[in-house]
């Protein structure tokens, strides 16, 4: 049954949603706060500064009336950076109501409250809405999503028929959603996997070669698991699709941004040139100090996101950061269950 979908946010992963929905059959409506923004895609069909290339089809209307579009909308899609998603939710609550579903698409952590996006949504709308919040998430680059290369991800909420509605939505040939009850999993993967792609970034900007990415792979995998399963979530959803899923694109593919700003900062640049280079918000820039802070306040060892906080925030020389790294002392691969699973070894 076609829905009537408010997309907030048009940027690239905003309008590569809106072109899924829309294909799929449902009523979008795209929300931007740029009105140059809206008068191209009305006119040329196309998000030329973000998503260029890509088909807009005009079913869908672009428009800036944000609180008018959520209260016609049956499915409100959030389609913006994390840092901005507090305040459109304290924008559009007076709006949300039971009937309605909230999809998050942003990936990070809060940077002075540390919370997922999850509990930044719970905090502004008290608590009473959170049966309809449900997490999009997932390996999923927009250029690749818009242009409809074969893509699977991972809709995540606490009541099973929400997760299954945002499913059912956005299922098609070329979109394939699985669901998961793990919220605290899914987000803290998505949100920790743009640290480790700044990360492995920076050592390909090095020229350390593929050892030295596999290597930050895995153990920043290790890490963000560690975290993850402190905080409640599910071991095994760091071995699906929104752990090293979403970890091996983020730090393999052209199109990341978290990728091009380390790449960036390994060839030279300084913090903030990187990141103006990228001419796009690299999430994993607010979410490293947000990490860093958080596995510190839970006592959880995180060593390549404490260096690259120092590296991002303190002026920490790369190749100094790496050097310490790889000289610290000596681990089990699996420390955390070598004592319980082989005493005797």
């Amino acid at each position: 049954m076609a829905e009537q979908i408010a997309v907030i946010g048009a940027g690239s992963w905003g309008t590569a949603l809106a072109v899924v929905l829309a294909k799929n059959g449902h009523t979008v409506e795209l929300i931007s706060n740029n009105p140059e923004q809206i008068e191209e895609i009305r006119e040329t069909g196309e998000n030329s500064a973000y998503l260029p290339g890509v088909k807009v089809p005009s079913g869908i209307y672009v428009h800036g009336d944000m609180e008018e579009s959520v209260k016609k909308a049956g499915i409100v899609l959030l389609g913006i950076p994390s840092h901005a998603v507090r305040e459109v939710v304290r924008q559009i609550k007076p709006y949300l109501n039971s009937d309605k579903i909230v999809v998050n698409a942003a990936k990070g952590l809060e940077e002075n409250t540390m919370l997922r996006m999850s509990q930044v949504f719970e905090q502004e709308t008290g608590g009473t809405l959170q049966d309809n919040f449900v997490v999009l998430t997932g390996p999923s680059h927009a250029e690749e999503v818009g242009r409809e290369m074969p893509t699977a991800i991972v809709a995540a909420g606490r009541k099973r028929m929400m997760a299954e509605k945002v499913q059912d939505i956005f299922m098609s040939p070329n979109f394939r959603v699985y669901t998961n009850p793990d919220i605290v999993g899914v987000e803290i993967g998505g949100a920790l996997k743009n640290v480790i792609a700044i990360c492995t970034g920076v050592a390909e900007g090095l020229g350390l070669g593929d050892n030295s990415k596999a290597a930050l792979i895995t153990r920043g995998l290790a890490e963000i698991a560690r975290l993850g399963v402190k905080l409640g979530a599910n071991p095994l959803t760091f071995a699906g699709l929104t752990g090293i899923g979403d970890l091996i694109v983020t730090c393999t593919s052209p199109h990341s941004r978290n990728r091009k700003a380390g790449l960036a900062i390994g060839r030279g640049k300084s913090v903030p040139e990187a990141i103006a280079s990228v001419k796009m918000v690299v999430e994993g820039f607010r979410t490293t100090r947000a990490a860093w802070q958080l596995a510190r306040e839970q006592g959880v060892v995180m060593p390549i996101t404490e260096k690259a906080y120092e590296v991002l925030y303190e002026g920490r020389n790369p190749r100094e950061a790496v050097y310490e790294l790889m000289t610290r002392e000596k681990k089990h691969e699996i420390e955390d269950v070598i004592s319980s699973t082989y005493p005797d070894w």
